[in-house]
C-alpha cells in the first residue's frame, strides 16, 4: 500500500492485529456474527461467508454465530458454500434447539449455549465481535447497544453512528448540519401517509419527476422504486412501507454514481480513505443499481477504480467521504455515495455503517484497487476493534 493510496493515517502492514493479542498470548477469539432479522438476512450471510473465508485462520480463532429470523442466537454451519447467494435459493440462518447468549462469566465474555434438559455449555471467551449485519437490528445501532452494554469489542461504528448511518433522513439532517450538500427530498412518516396521503403527494410532486421512494431504514436496494409520474406514486410507497413505515422520496439527480471507501485512522489519526470508484450497471436490465445487479447477477454492474474523474474531483471526494465519516461519528469502516453531476457539483447520496463485504462488494474492491487487499482489511478492521476502548469515547 502506498502513502498516496491512502489520505492522512496509518498505512495498514501485515500483520496488524499481532500488536493487540490477548494477555495469554493465543490468537484473538472473533465472533462473526451474521443473519438477522433484517430483510437483509441473506446478503449477510454472503458477507460473512465473504469474511470466513478470507481471514487468516493461523491469527484468529473464528467462531460463527448465525442470527435466524426469529431472532435465537445459534452456531451455524462453519461450511462457506451454503452461504452463497443465487437467485433461486438465498441462504438463511435456520432455527436450532440450542441457543447462543454472550454473557460475562468471571470478567471474561463467554459464549454459552444452552438447550432444554441440558446442562450450559461454555465455548469459551470472545476478544472482538465481527458484525456483518445489514439493515434493522443489525446495522442500526441495536447490536452495537448490546455489545455496549456488555463492554464487548466489536468492529464498525458505534450505536449513534450506526443508527444515524441508517436512517436516511436523519443522515441527511446531519450531513446538510455538517455543510454537506443533499439532492431535494421529502421525508414520509406512517401518520402522514395515513391522515392525509394528499399532502404527500403534493410535497412529492414539488420535487419533480423521476423520484426514487425509499424506506428509510433499509439497505442494498430493498424496496426502493423509481417513479416517473404521480399515476406511480402510491405503489411504489406502498412497496416501500412493506419494509419500512417511514419512507424517504428523493428528487432524480443527473449525475455518475460515485464511490469512496473510508477506514478509521489508527490512534488520533484521520480516517484513511480510497481512490473513489463508480458503478456502471449494464443496459436495458436494470434502471438503477438495485438488489439484483448488487448482489445476484453475474457481470450486471461493474467497478471502476479509480473513477473517470478529474484529479481535483477525485480528491474532493475523498475529502467529503472523510468528512461525512466524521459526521456521523464513524468508526471502522464506511461507504460513502455520491452523485457527479455534469456542472462537477458533488452530491452526497448516503453513507453505509457497514457496506456490503463480500469479495466481489464495492467497498472492498476500492481498497484493493487502493493497495489494501481482502484479507488485510479484515485484518486492519479487526485490528482497530482489538485496540478501542470500550465506554464512552
Amino acid at each position: 500500500m502506498t502513502e498516496e493510496s491512502l489520505s492522512a493515517g496509518t498505512a495498514a502492514p501485515a500483520g496488524a492485529a499481532e500488536s493487540a493479542k490477548p494477555a495469554e498470548h493465543r490468537r484473538p477469539r472473533v465472533a462473526v456474527l451474521f443473519g438477522g432479522r433484517s430483510s437483509e438476512h441473506a446478503v449477510s450471510c454472503v458477507t460473512a461467508a465473504g469474511v470466513m473465508g478470507a481471514i487468516d485462520k493461523s491469527k484468529y480463532d473464528v467462531i460463527p454465530i448465525g442470527i435466524a429470523k426469529s431472532g435465537q442466537w445459534v452456531i451455524p454451519s462453519a461450511d462457506i458454500s451454503q452461504w452463497s447467494l443465487s437467485a433461486s435459493a438465498l441462504p438463511e440462518v435456520l432455527p436450532s434447539g440450542r441457543t447462543v447468549t454472550l454473557a460475562e462469566v468471571g470478567g471474561a465474555h463467554q459464549l454459552i449455549v444452552t438447550a432444554p434438559n441440558a446442562v450450559p455449555e461454555e465455548l469459551g471467551s470472545v476478544d472482538v465481535v465481527f458484525p456483518l449485519l445489514h439493515g434493522p437490528w443489525g446495522e442500526d445501532g441495536t447490536i452495537q447497544g448490546l455489545l455496549e452494554l456488555s463492554d464487548t469489542r466489536y468492529v464498525g461504528a458505534g450505536v449513534l453512528a450506526s443508527a444515524v448511518g441508517m436512517d436516511k433522513h436523519f443522515m441527511k439532517v446531519v450531513f446538510e448540519a455538517a455543510g454537506l450538500t443533499v439532492g431535494p427530498y421529502v421525508a414520509v412518516t406512517d401518520r402522514e401517509w395515513i391522515n392525509d396521503a394528499e399532502a404527500v403527494r403534493k410535497r412529492v410532486d414539488r420535487l419533480g419527476f423521476p423520484v426514487f421512494v425509499k424506506p428509510a431504514r433499509a439497505g442494498s436496494s430493498m424496496g426502493i422504486s423509481k417513479v416517473d409520474s404521480m399515476d406511480e406514486l402510491d405503489a411504489a410507497i406502498e412497496e416501500a412501507r412493506r419494509h419500512d413505515l417511514k419512507l424517504v422520496i428523493e428528487a432524480g439527480i443527473v449525475g455518475r454514481e460515485i464511490e469512496c471507501a473510508v477506514l478509521e485512522g489508527r490512534g488520533a489519526s484521520a480516517p484513511r480513505t480510497s481512490m473513489p470508484g463508480e458503478i456502471a450497471v449494464a443496459p436495458g436490465e436494470h434502471e438503477f443499481y438495485d438488489f439484483n445487479a448488487k448482489y445476484v447477477e453475474d457481470g450486471a454492474a461493474a467497478l471502476s477504480c479509480p473513477a473517470d474523474i478529474p484529479d481535483e474531483a477525485i480528491a474532493r471526494v475523498r475529502e467529503l467521504a472523510a468528512a461525512a465519516f466524521d459526521a456521523v461519528g464513524a468508526e471502522g469502516l464506511s461507504r460513502v455515495d455520491f452523485f457527479y453531476t455534469p456542472d462537477g457539483e458533488l452530491i452526497i447520496n448516503e453513507i453505509n455503517t457497514m457496506p456490503g463485504f463480500t469479495p466481489k462488494s464495492m467497498y472492498p474492491q476500492m481498497w484493493a484497487a487502493s493497495g489494501l487487499g481482502y484479507a488485510e482489511l479484515i485484518d486492519e478492521l479487526i485490528y482497530l476493534a482489538l485496540n478501542r476502548k470500550t465506554g464512552l469515547r
